[in-house]
């Protein structure tokens, strides 16, 4: 199935609270969206692998993807080499998205930053036809995504556009409510956890309403980019 964007996150719920609003923005455009999650979040300290997998499923539903896939990378140890490049780039060309989502540039979490050179490096060495790689046995034709976007996770990163998500605010805010283990539940007996405060949503929350309001909208969710953006007209241009 071909998409036209691709989500590729280094952890489930990152693509959720980095892009969940803008997915459902091009999802409701009509736009195929699709999110593969790298690792399974297994050093996560709260939740398991399983419930993970269930929220994830229940949180891809609220936003209405075409797909979900997880690569199985190991959680805190993958590496941006090429056996990892490899399972990146036979994702993307079995998908052949024409734009690509990922990860914040640099993070908190190493795997942010990790992951997102992962990606961006595999997105380029995709569209190399001398790099041979196979789907169900099938060769594939070589593939490279039109744009690659990083989305801003919990350290503040200058935007070099911004999406208004305001009429889809509240379903990014369900899709995030998804990942029931990982986020405030004041009947869990689990360890609290940076994620898990009740203050982290009021801060994803606050950020949004940030950037939003440097467009002059509700709420947003900003990008970055690694080349230049071109348009055709300055009135494509929003202030």
């Amino acid at each position: 199935m071909k998409l036209d964007i691709l989500v590729i996150a280094s952890h489930p719920d990152d693509a959720e609270l980095g892009c969940g609003g803008t997915m459902a923005r091009h999802i409701s455009l009509g736009h195929a969206v699709g999110i593969i999650d790298l690792t399974k979040g297994e050093l996560g300290t709260r939740g398991t692998v399983e419930t993970r997998k269930t929220e994830a499923d229940e949180a891809s539903k609220i936003l209405g993807v075409n797909v979900r896939e997880n690569l199985g990378l190991a959680d805190g140890f993958f590496q941006n080499d090429e056996v990892h490049q490899r399972k990146v780039i036979e994702t993307i060309r079995k998908y052949k998205p024409e734009i690509v989502l990922t990860n914040a540039i640099t993070d908190r979490h190493p795997d942010h930053g990790k992951g997102a050179r992962l990606v961006y490096d595999s997105c380029f060495l995709s569209g190399l036809r001398k790099i041979e790689t196979k789907s169900e046995g099938k060769p594939q034709d070589p593939w490279r995504p039109k744009q690659v976007y990083h989305f801003i996770q919990s350290q503040y990163i200058q935007p070099d556009f911004v999406v208004d998500i305001s009429d889809f605010w509240q379903k990014k805010v369900d899709a995030i409510k998804a990942f029931k283990t990982q986020f405030f539940d004041a009947n869990s007996k689990e360890p609290e956890t940076y994620i898990s405060r009740p203050i982290f949503i009021e801060f994803i929350e606050a950020r949004a309403k940030e950037l939003g309001h440097s467009i002059g909208v509700q709420y947003g969710e900003g990008f970055t980019s690694g080349a230049a953006l071109g348009v055709n007209s300055l009135f494509d241009l929003n202030q």
